[in-house]
């Protein structure tokens, strides 16, 4: 208690100085969490070009466009409206949004949620609205370009909402989508002065596109908003350069209401003055004929090519900025490109996610999981930038790379990536976690993946010699070793990959998993890529990072041990000894090493590493294997004999790359399968019913482990993990049960759609929103294929 208490007071002067001196975001914010709210849908845009995210009501809600920094606000002129007119008179015209705000008063607003419906299965999602006593159905299906194996379109940061227009009445109707943005995302900048606003009209083979640009002008990472609308044969565009987004918007409402169109203002706006904010609107029109049906297609673009992290000392250009400029002046381009290209990405789309949907053996729980749960591979603070054009394999492999001969045409080709563990836990590429996230990634974009581990080994073979105090011990140290994995990239309010490690909890130098994180990784990559070239770099790489973790064997019986603290992923849940979770991703790590040791032809190294394995293997089931389960460590404690969830790591890697049987299988088969059956039974469904997933920590007895705040919390990654490995051991039911208290409980009954927590408990109380380990859940798809 009075150690707790201590690193309390640390942390609270470290956080004052943080936040209310420097005036700086905190990496982890204990005092000042986001605040939970039920409105999410599926966020727009691809990857690593920022993000806004509207919710399942139709606001636009969430914004992500400052690289690793969230906005959650919800602005209340981003609206679509309808109008209806027959006979030259309008009929209908209404805001499609619940809102009854206290601005722009003048517009109809109160739609009854009743007639409408929403569905989400990322990256498209759909509105459905029954307008009331009008006989017309409105669906619209929202777009984004997150495909697969694609590293072009998926890095675009666009999005495009496709009008169904049902007319279900026996005489012709005129139909306008208006489509109302303010320029900003709703924050004080928005009142800062000099934005402006402009029309504009791009053709290219025939095609054309017309709407409004806002152009965002503030000092850091400037960028530009884009509503458009497709031009074609009985569609017509209209718009409104600019409106006052906090008056009563009348002028807005009677241009429409009178004939269904904007006036369509030629030049550009003034630019706002300080405290001032301003808006604009694009519509589209069509006539559908009488029990017909007409398509209207619009589009949000947004352009912040040139971004700055919080240090602002080096400039970073984005990947779209490849295929579109980095200019400034792309939103058009970047627009019609969507309004032509949105038909070809939801064929790729469909193609891919096909096979799964059809699939009538697959739940219908899992494949809304499956998909949707992957928003955080845009949503996570995620940034995808290119190496500068002048960059040599000097400047990014430090004095000790020299070793990594793909480093520099990987990181050329495929830019440089990054994710945060969470929108709480701003730490770019955490890699204890990714561990458990990078399964989706190295199934859907392998090649961001390999890029993200080039920049891990960078940072293994280098040190940095700067010491810095830790706040759960209290001790000073090196921010990183050389030949150890760091933990994180660094916090997007500095100067990510230039400055690593930006988690200070502990000295992460000391953590027993993340070295053997990135050589289990390895040869996962190469299993699922065949990477021969990748392989080769990163073989002394790995030779290293374990070489440095056979200092953890102490007593030289081929098994490290854990340090008597938490020196882990579960950072602040003890372990001492030998223990099921290290020991096992060990013994794993060590495996793989004696196979890529017999692919790379090394002889040398593969007999070191047999050797260990045998010794190893022997003193991992004497002091832990109890004859149902694996121990939580080897201490003899009050709780060393507790129940842990996450005991079969090491199996859940080796079975995902078939070394699980024969020469190389390093856990019994039946110790594995009892292990799991155990699990199931007490952590699964001894825990809430059996309704809720595992609990970390479960006794013996069938209570949960409540010795640390992180034993008795249920993982979401961990679960689906955990699953994956039920899925290869044959134990197919007890996975997709486990897995499915863990979606019933997130998305459905605590409404976190699009928010997924690291972890929540049994009663009421939840962690972390939005985090990047439950993308495991990618894992057990390959275990089902």
């Amino acid at each position: 208690l009075i150690s707790y208490l201590s690193f309390l007071c640390r942390y609270f002067r470290w956080w004052y100085k943080k936040t209310r001196i420097e005036k700086k975001s905190a990496f982890i914010d204990l005092l000042c969490a986001v605040p939970l709210q039920q409105i999410y849908g599926c966020p727009l845009g691809g990857i690593g070009g920022g993000t806004i995210t509207r919710g399942w009501r139709g606001e636009f809600c969430r914004w992500q466009l400052n690289p690793g920094i969230y906005h959650y606000e919800t602005v209340i002129a981003d609206q679509f409206t309808v109008c209806l007119r027959c006979k030259g008179q309008t009929v209908y015209q209404q805001v499609l949004s619940v809102e009854r705000p206290s601005t722009l008063q003048g517009w109809n607003w109160g739609y009854c949620g009743h007639y409408a419906f929403y569905h989400a299965l990322y990256p498209r999602a759909w509105m459905v609205y029954e307008l009331p006593g009008q006989n017309v159905v409105l669906t619209c299906r929202q777009v984004s370009p997150v495909i697969p194996h694609d590293y072009k379109d998926s890095s675009l940061p666009v999005g495009v909402f496709i009008w169904e227009v049902e007319n279900g009445r026996d005489e012709d109707v005129d139909v306008s989508i208006m489509f109302s943005l303010q320029n900003g995302t709703g924050t004080k900048e928005d009142r800062s002065g000099g934005h402006w606003n402009e029309p504009f009209a791009f053709e290219k083979e025939g095609e054309r596109v017309a709407g409004v640009l806002l152009h965002h002008c503030t000092r850091v990472n400037p960028f530009t908003l884009a509503i458009s609308a497709r031009e074609k044969a009985g569609t017509r565009v209209t718009h409104l350069t600019a409106f006052n987004p906090t008056g009563s918007g009348r002028e807005v409402w009677q241009d429409l209401l009178q004939d269904g169109r904007l006036d369509s203002p030629a030049g550009e706006s003034r630019p706002t003055e300080k405290g001032e904010v301003t808006a604009a609107a694009v519509c589209a029109s069509c006539r559908v004929p009488a029990q017909g049906h007409r398509t209207l297609e619009l589009a949000l673009a947004w352009d912040m090519p040139r971004v700055h992290f919080g240090s602002k000392e080096k400039l970073h250009f984005r990947r779209y900025t490849r295929f579109f400029g980095s200019g400034g002046d792309a939103a058009p381009a970047l627009s019609h490109h969507a309004l032509t290209h949105y038909e070809e990405w939801e064929r790729k789309i469909e193609a891919w996610q096909k096979p799964i949907l059809e699939n009538s053996q697959l739940p219908s729980w899992y494949k809304s999981a499956l998909f949707n749960e992957l928003y955080f591979v845009t949503d996570g603070g995620t940034i995808w930038v290119e190496l500068p054009p002048d960059c040599c394999a000097e400047d990014l492999r430090g004095p000790a790379g020299a070793g990594l001969s793909h480093l520099l045409p990987v990181l050329r080709e495929y830019g440089r990536f990054a994710y945060l563990e969470g929108q709480e836990y701003r730490m770019y590429n955490t890699y204890d976690v990714h561990f458990y996230a990078s399964f989706a990634l190295v199934m859907l974009w392998p090649k961001l993946q390999i890029s993200l581990q080039y920049d891990i080994a960078v940072t293994v073979v280098n040190e940095d010699v700067q010491p810095r105090q830790y706040l759960m011990c209290g001790q000073t140290a090196q921010v990183k070793l050389k030949n150890v994995v760091p933990h994180d990239i660094g916090d997007p309010g500095d100067e990510p990959w230039q400055r690593v490690n930006a988690y200070l909890m502990h000295d992460t130098a000391d953590w027993k998993d993340l070295n053997l994180k990135f050589v289990l990784q390895v040869y996962r990559d190469y299993c699922l890529t065949q990477d021969s070239v990748y392989l080769r770099d990163m073989w002394p790489v790995c030779q290293a990072v374990m070489e440095s973790e056979l200092k953890f064997d102490t007593d030289n019986d081929g098994l490290i041990e854990n340090g008597g603290f938490a020196d882990q992923t579960y950072d602040a849940w003890v372990v001492n000894g030998a223990s099921a979770y290290c020991g096992g991703l060990w013994l794993a790590a060590v495996c793989m090493m004696c196979k890529m040791a017999e692919v790379l032809g090394d002889a040398e190294i593969r007999q070191k590493y047999t050797d260990i394995l045998s010794k190893g293997k022997e003193a991992f089931e004497r002091m832990l294997w109890n004859g149902k389960y694996y121990n939580y460590d080897s201490s003899g404690s009050d709780t060393s004999s507790s129940i842990m969830s996450d005991q079969c790591a090491g199996q859940w890697f080796l079975g995902a790359c078939g070394l699980d049987q024969g020469e190389f299988e390093v856990f019994p088969k039946s110790h594995v399968v009892s292990a799991l059956k155990t699990i199931f039974e007490k952590n699964v469904m001894s825990f809430a019913g059996g309704t809720m997933g595992a609990v970390n920590g479960m006794r013996p007895n069938g209570v949960p482990d409540t010795s640390s705040v992180q034993s008795d919390e249920v993982w979401i990654g961990v679960v689906y993990a955990l699953a994956a490995t039920m899925i290869q051991e044959g134990l197919v039911e007890e996975g997709f049960h486990t897995a499915e208290g863990c979606y019933r409980t997130v998305w459905e009954r605590l409404g976190m759609a699009f928010q997924t927590p690291e972890a929540y408990r049994e009663k009421k109380v939840y962690r972390s929103l939005a985090y990047m380990r439950p993308l495991s859940i990618w894992s057990m798809q390959l275990a089902l294929e």
